[in-house]
């Protein structure tokens, strides 16, 4: 797969919560605020991430785990268009320059956005009438340096302000590199003007934004066992050390040009860049109508360097391998890594979203337009295949089939697109209030995806570059896709209900899916979903447990296997298949007592693969009815919190049952623990003191799925052997302080 990194967590069933949890308002007033606010879910710690400091938490739906992770929407719209090659995380950050942030259900994207999952939905600082200070200065004990600070104020009487903030980021991670300090830098600026109009009829805001960020993915290297469990190496800790090699540089050829190059994993070579100007805001009409709209203007340059370990195998002294800086022969265990770099690729993205909505007697309605309009200029992602040690900051090694830099197999599974992708939606939802004790929610997403570009059929081979005319194709597809979802609740008595819900999404292939040499199958993708469930609301108790059904089929992914007969042997293959996941989740918040609130998930699942066959080295694998890779069938959560006087304590607890690292499942994870927890003090109202500390029981397992190991079939010739794979942070402490004037 392209990264591991963003891993999926927790959750199935939070679409429906807010709805369920908001029958008790009687009056209609009260039930305007009750629907705005189920819109999103904040009883959720999505910013809370055990396997780093840059992204939020990624929320699981029976689905893999997939690159891009969980959406993230700012002032309505995408902060990306497509997450490859430029990550969310490369130009947003949880921040005080945000205005607000939640968590954004599911029935919601699917109506408003027109996709399946959940997503971040934050909105940006805009200007304020007062004046108003507010920032967070972040440590830890792996010496991350995090500042945040937003200003805003009035610059006149008549209605206009002002907005401006800076976030930087210089975090190491818990790992040392041997070419550079920091495994992450990022750097925001935001700055803006909003005009309020007169009789609280609205507001306007500009709001431009600058970031310019790289990141570093690290691995792990563990032992593995029987029963799924990874034991730590002597002179490798896990999360400790680095697997990154040491010099961070990969010789590349461009896939355009022919040329040879170095690409650094930091620095200019890994860095994206990024300018984004919003208008936004909303104006009452005199007819009642509330109009809402956003528009932005994306343009970036991102690029991007990773480093894929894929196995590793023991050579002996006649192998013929030697360190690459010092000529001196080498025997031991020797990894495979696969480098890939995405020179500099412009990017824009131009998108606004127009909205109308109204209370209309017992009908809360809502009608808009989105575009998304993505251009992306000669997308490449050049590859190459090398050997390094296997140690902290392991060395590069020139092996018999290797150049003299010790590099092979350029460009082999090597991709190329370009071109625009436009999205025009139509869309309505309407929270309905049929009688006292029933309520309807529904919309529609209506979606028009056009594809205009070029690819290449001509086959990757090694070496390959485009330096023949004539091998691009021309890219000419229209697609309309359909969404919308339909949730229902009745209150059998005053505290207690019963809900069913349903949710559909379509889509088809995007540009992105063309970077190979074929033509991908463009046939729709569905994803239908349906629950039924109850729900109890008392004073000091709410519940809701539910069933839940999922389907997609037509599921698109590149797997860079290793033959199991020859594990230096390496191939890229893309595979369709189908998944399924049927499950059971119960979710309350429970508040016994004053000061103290209980929150507790439990989730039983089992997606499995459908209709999921390849042919690999030329033999042909099935593994139809197979456990899908890296997703847990139990999942619990339990957040308990106290506040008393100026003090607030709290904890997380996340519990994952084994997952399946491999195709086959014959390698596995042993179940384990994610931990949080914390302490706050509020010095007065304007100063907050914290403390948090990842992962307290230091559990040092590794998670997600083991590279190089997709088609084993009998794990006990693994146990005691060296693998890697990604895992979950070390115990980190971290400090912050937050000021608000």
């Amino acid at each position: 797969m392209k990264n591991s990194k963003l891993r999926i967590s927790t959750l199935l069933l939070m679409f429906s919560c807010g709805v369920a949890f908001g029958q008790q308002t009687d009056s209609l007033s009260l039930k305007k605020k009750a629907i705005t606010s189920s819109k999103e879910d904040n009883n959720r710690n999505v910013m809370l991430n055990a396997a780093n400091n840059t992204s939020p938490r990624d929320v699981n739906i029976g689905l893999p785990s997939t690159v891009g992770g969980i959406t993230i929407l700012e002032n309505d719209l995408p902060v990306v268009y497509f997450f490859w090659p430029e990550l969310p995380n490369k130009t947003w950050r949880q921040s005080v320059g945000l205005e607000r942030t939640g968590l954004l259900k599911m029935d919601q994207l699917a109506n408003t956005m027109g996709d399946l999952g959940f997503a971040v939905n934050s909105y940006a600082q805009t200007g304020t009438k007062d004046f108003k200070l507010k920032g967070k200065l972040t440590t830890s004990t792996f010496g991350w340096l995090q500042g945040d600070v937003n200003a805003s104020g009035p610059i006149s009487k008549n209605g206009w302000t002002y907005t401006a903030g800076a976030f930087a980021n210089y975090d190491p991670s818990t790992y040392k590199l041997g070419f550079a300090r920091n495994a992450d830098e990022t750097k925001i600026f935001r700055a803006g003007v909003t005009k309020y109009f007169n009789n609280d009829k609205g507001k306007i805001s500009v709001l431009y934004k600058y970031a310019d960020s790289y990141s570093i993915t690290n691995y792990a290297v563990f032992q593995y066992g029987a029963e799924g469990k990874v034991t730590e190496l002597d002179n490798f800790k896990i999360g400790r050390d680095s697997y990154v090699v040491r010099d961070g540089q990969m010789k590349m050829k461009d896939i355009l040009t022919g040329n040879y190059y170095w690409a650094s994993m930091n620095d200019e070579d890994n860095r994206s860049t990024s300018h984004n100007i919003d208008v936004f805001g909303n104006y009452l009409l005199n007819n009642g109508w509330n109009f809402k709209f956003s528009t932005r203007a994306h343009f970036s340059k991102a690029k991007m360097s990773n480093m894929i370990p894929l196995s590793i195998f023991n050579a002996d002294p006649s192998a013929g391998y030697t360190l690459a800086s010092t000529g001196q022969a080498y025997s031991g265990p020797v990894g495979t890594i696969l480098g890939m770099h995405t020179p500099e690729t412009p990017i824009t993205n131009i998108a606004g979203r127009f909205s109308l909505n109204k209370q209309l007697g017992n009908h809360n309605v809502t009608f808009g337009i989105l575009e998304q309009y993505y251009h992306v200029n000669q997308f490449t992602s050049n590859r190459s295949f090398f050997f390094q040690t296997v140690e902290p900051q392991p060395q590069r090694l020139i092996g018999p089939n290797t150049d003299a830099d010790g590099f092979y197999n350029y460009n082999a599974g090597g991709e190329y697109h370009s071109g625009t992708e436009n999205k025009l939606s139509m869309y309505g939802t309407d929270e309905w209030k049929v009688t006292d004790n029933f309520n309807l929610s529904y919309g529609l997403h209506l979606r028009n995806h056009i594809i205009d570009g070029e690819y290449s059929l001509t086959p990757r081979t090694i070496g390959f570059s485009f330096t023949n005319p004539g091998q691009f194709n021309h890219i000419s597809q229209s697609f309309f896709q359909i969404a919308g979802s339909l949730n229902a609740t009745y209150n059998v008595t005053k505290n207690f209900g019963v809900l069913a819900n349903f949710l559909y999404t379509e889509e088809n292939r995007r540009l992105e899916s063309y970077s190979q040499a074929f033509e991908p199958n463009t046939n729709k993708i569905k994803s239908p979903l349906g629950a039924i469930g109850v729900f109890w609301n008392t004073d000091w108790l709410q519940l809701i447990s539910q069933a839940t059904y999922l389907k997609k089929n037509n599921n698109l992914n590149r797997y860079n296997l290793v033959n199991p007969a020859n594990s230096s042997e390496a191939q890229t293959t893309t595979v369709y298949y189908d998944i399924q996941t049927l499950g059971w989740t119960t979710d309350f918040v429970l508040k016994p007592f004053k000061g103290f609130n209980l929150h507790y998930l439990i989730t039983l699942q089992n997606p499995v693969y459908k209709k999921f066959n390849f042919n690999a080295f030329g033999k042909d694998y099935d593994y139809n009815d197979n456990n899908v890779l890296g997703v847990a069938k139990v999942l619990m959560e339990i957040d308990p919190s106290y506040s008393i006087d100026k003090w607030r304590f709290w904890a997380s607890f996340r519990y994952f049952s084994k997952q399946y690292a491999n195709l086959t499942n014959a390698l596995y994870f042993a179940p384990r623990w994610e931990t949080f927890g914390g302490v706050s003090y509020t010095v007065n109202k304007n100063i907050n003191i914290g403390a948090t500390v990842i992962n307290f029981l230091n559990q040092r397992g590794a998670s997600g799925t083991i590279n190089g190991a997709e088609l084993i079939t009998d794990a006990s010739p693994y146990y005691g052997k060296l693998l890697t794979g990604t895992y979950i942070m070390p115990l980190t402490g971290q400090l912050s302080v937050n000021f608000n004037f």
